[in-house]
């Protein structure tokens, strides 16, 4: 059997110093995570992480850098994670929009109120992004090159 780990998006939005989370349901009960999500068949990585961001946040997001690219493992029986983590910034908020299920509310918190709440994160991934963020850490979108073919619908 070939090991594959999941892919995933997550999207680093700040305004006001601030930093747009979802709160979420988990079977670890409410935690809190970035906008996030895994990449879908047929999809590149901007896309995903466009389409997550909607989905859990009812906010447009433009991606504007990336992050980092994290793998992770919470221990040896758990999945492992293949994380690319964006930045950019979010327009055209629609509060109509039905939010992912599992997904209870959005916030808007500072560093030091993520970070008072390590305990409701849903992996340390949530502040480190932030902090590599706040260190000025970013790199361009043009390091993503997709050549998938098209789908065939």
């Amino acid at each position: 059997m070939v090991w594959k780990p999941h892919v995933t998006v997550a999207a680093i939005i700040q305004q006001d110093n601030r930093f747009l989370l979802v709160e979420e349901e988990t079977a670890h009960g409410l935690q809190l995570n970035q906008p996030a999500g895994h990449l879908e068949e047929n999809e590149d990585l901007i896309t995903a992480v466009r389409r997550e961001t909607l989905e859990e946040t009812a906010w447009l997001f433009e991606p504007e850098h990336i992050i980092s690219i994290q793998l992770w493992r919470k221990n040896l029986e758990s999945p492992t994670f293949l994380r690319v983590c964006f930045s950019g910034h979010s327009h055209s908020y629609n509060p109509n929009l039905t939010l992912d299920e599992g997904i209870i509310a959005t916030h808007w918190l500072t560093r030091d109120e993520i970070a008072a709440q390590q305990h409701r994160l849903r992996s340390p991934l949530v502040l480190t992004s932030v902090d590599e963020y706040l260190s000025g850490q970013r790199h361009p979108l043009s390091l993503l090159k997709s050549l998938l073919a098209p789908s065939h619908e």
